[in-house]
Formats: C-alpha cells, sequence, structure tokens
C-alpha cells in the first residue's frame, strides 16, 4: 500500500477517476519542480528541483500510478506545454543532452513506487535505498546519452558530479518525509481504534 492507496474508493469508477486525478496532480508537481532551475554555464544539464518530485511522485503513487504519471508529463512536454526546466517544451528536448534523463523519470518513479508498494518509505534505511536506487535509476538512463553529446570522457564532470550535494538533500528530506507521514498516520489509526472499541480517554 502506498499514501495514495489509503483514501483510493472501492467503486471501480470511482477509483479510475481517482487515479487519473493523482496522475494529472502528480504530472502537474513535476512540471512546477522542473521550473526551479538552475542552469550552470558549463554544463547542458541544469539543477532543478525534479529528482525529488519523481521520486516523491513514485513512492506516494506507487508504480503504475507514479510512472503513467511521468508519461504523462513527458506527453505534455512533447505536446508543446512549457513544462520542461526552465519552461522549455517540444520534442527536441527528449533527443537533446538531458533526454536520457527525462527518460530515466519514469524508470526511477516506476521502482521507488514498486519499493514502496512492499514498503520500504515505512522506515528510514530502507526509505534511504529506495530512494538511492531510484536516483540511480536516472543516471543510469541520463549518462550513457548525455555521453553522446559531450564524450565520455566528460561526461561524469558535467553529467553527475555537480549533482551529488543538491542529490544528497534531495535524498535526506524525502527520507524524513516518508516514514515520518506513516508513523503519523499509524498513530492517528491507533487512536481512531481505541476511540471505536471505548477505551480512548
Amino acid at each position: 500500500m502506498t499514501y495514495a492507496d489509503i483514501l483510493r474508493p472501492s467503486v471501480k469508477r470511482h477509483a479510475l477517476l481517482y487515479d487519473i486525478a493523482w496522475i494529472a496532480g502528480g504530472s502537474l508537481f513535476i512540471a512546477l519542480s522542473a521550473q526551479v532551475a538552475i542552469p550552470l554555464p558549463f554544463s547542458p544539464v541544469p539543477i532543478t528541483g525534479q529528482t525529488l518530485a519523481v521520486l516523491l511522485t513514485g513512492a506516494l503513487l506507487g508504480s503504475r500510478r507514479g510512472s503513467l504519471c511521468l508519461l504523462a508529463y513527458l506527453a505534455e512536454g512533447i505536446s508543446g506545454l512549457p513544462v520542461f526546466a526552465g519552461g522549455m517544451a517540444g520534442p527536441a528536448r527528449l533527443v537533446g543532452p538531458t533526454g536520457g534523463y527525462l527518460v530515466g523519470f519514469i524508470a526511477a518513479a516506476f521502482l521507488t513506487g514498486l519499493l514502496a508498494e512492499r514498503g520500504w518509505d515505512r522506515r528510514v534505511r530502507t526509505t534511504l535505498l529506495a530512494m538511492l536506487l531510484g536516483n540511480a535509476a536516472i543516471y543510469a538512463f541520463g549518462l550513457p546519452w548525455l555521453a553522446r553529446f559531450v564524450g565520455g570522457e566528460r561526461v561524469l564532470a558535467l553529467g553527475l558530479l555537480p549533482f551529488i550535494p543538491g542529490d544528497f538533500l534531495k535524498l535526506i528530506l524525502a527520507t524524513m518525509f516518508l516514514p515520518s507521514g506513516w508513523k503519523l498516520l499509524g498513530r492517528k489509526g491507533g487512536r481512531e481504534r481505541e476511540r471505536a472499541s471505548g477505551n480512548f480517554g
């Protein structure tokens, strides 16, 4: 179970609308995070808030909704909506230097969502590992593609090393947020069960 599953309706038609709303909202969240962008003069890859948004989206929505959310986001950008970093749009972004990172977002959301469905987001240690694996998935797609434009000897200096401090901060934020939320939900559920049994207060 993920966060998005907690309030998911049992009626199939309502559940479908619920899922669509989450997917649309998640794609908007990622689009907004992409506008928090800091261009680097020496690299074609900007620093953005997208990594955190992608990892959280996957963990919150689960593998299926999370990956669909990223597919929707890419479709919005390809169709001309200014949702990519810095308000950019168009199919050229997918075949440009940062195209591999964009595709890697799908894999990252799917992976973190899959791990969250298995309860990895309930504890700090496993949450951190899930976020690290999701982050690694982004680079697994992004770096080989970027190397086509900057060369293999420069790809780590331009596409990985400048982003490690920011990635570390994003991973810490996600690791603090996700398990803490489950703990709060557990306490709330426990109080509600006590009230229902007449043993509270």
